[in-house]
């Protein structure tokens, strides 16, 4: 059969075996894609062979512990991924496409993630807790908390949502930045500018969300930080419309600072990947593995 583009259908000679459970020179293909793609780099194609026998083992061992990673599970993860691109599930799908590759590729990878993120976090719980000494120690000999640039702080935030119709066109979208503006130039509290906000034409306020300077980006903390209490931020476009945040409190939070989570982030990614390696080891070590 020829294939103009790159199909499942197309291709399916299988180069692996995992327990019982096939990989195809398909699969191959285009994991090899995405990883371009990704990195602007092209792996070697043994070390993509190697990372999706690490996956199928994931997921199967997911599923001795009866853990099943669903597709709705998938497909949050994967709206959530295109979100952060300020993009759609389906515009994601479509820019995959675009460059030929199937989005079931990124969304078999999503599913392993998760499965071995439970998995791990599971089953090592025990050592997994964090040792509040040990951050502390970590801190004193690195002398992060004599740095005044890491005082923590409390934020409280409206987010504000100038709404867009699915795929609007440039007209609609300079509009609504515009009405965007307008609001902003003009709001100079919490109290009467998100009542006012309420009164626009499909405008929403949602709920209050609060963030600490630990939970946030380096960028988007300097931006709050340069923000004044009772202003908006710049307008961002989303898929859903023009989003805005009012910031209603700021207050210090000597106790979540960014240096404290950047170290228990540190202590506690490097004790998963020692618990994950090892674990992975074992299940390599006691798999049926055949290369074709």
């Amino acid at each position: 059969m020829a294939c103009a583009a790159p199909h499942p259908a197309c291709a399916q000679h299988v180069a692996v075996i995992v327990n019982g459970s096939p990989i195809t020179t398909y699969d191959i293909d285009q994991r090899i894609k995405f990883d371009t793609l990704a990195s602007h780099k092209t792996p070697a194609r043994q070390d993509v062979i190697q990372e999706l026998i690490d996956e199928k083992l994931k997921v199967q061992n997911g599923k001795k512990y009866n853990l099943e990673v669903t597709d709705s599970q998938v497909d949050t993860a994967f709206g959530n991924m295109a979100s952060r691109m300020h993009m759609s599930g389906k515009q994601l799908t479509d820019a995959l496409a675009h460059q030929g590759i199937d989005a079931m590729t990124l969304k078999a990878k999503i599913r392993a993630d998760i499965a071995w993120q439970q998995i791990v976090r599971g089953k090592f719980s025990a050592s997994l807790q964090l040792n509040e000494k040990e951050v502390h120690d970590k801190l004193t000999s690195e002398k992060k908390d004599d740095n005044k640039d890491d005082a923590g702080y409390e934020y409280q935030l409206r987010p504000i949502l100038f709404m867009l119709p699915p795929n609007p066109s440039q007209q609609a979208l300079d509009s609504r930045k515009r009405e965007a503006e307008q609001l902003r130039a003009r709001f100079e509290n919490c109290n009467d500018g998100l009542a006012f906000a309420r009164a626009l034409r499909d405008v929403i306020v949602r709920d209050l969300i609060v963030k600490s300077s630990a939970d946030l980006q380096p960028e988007y903390r300097k931006m709050l930080d340069g923000l004044q209490v009772g202003h908006l931020t710049s307008p961002d476009v989303t898929p859903q419309g023009v989003q805005m945040f009012a910031l209603c409190v700021k207050k210090s939070n000597k106790l979540d600072n960014a240096a404290t989570k950047e170290v228990r982030d540190q202590i506690f990614a490097q004790e998963f990947q020692t618990q994950a390696k090892r674990y992975l080891e074992q299940l390599r070590h006691g798999a049926m593995i055949e290369v074709k």
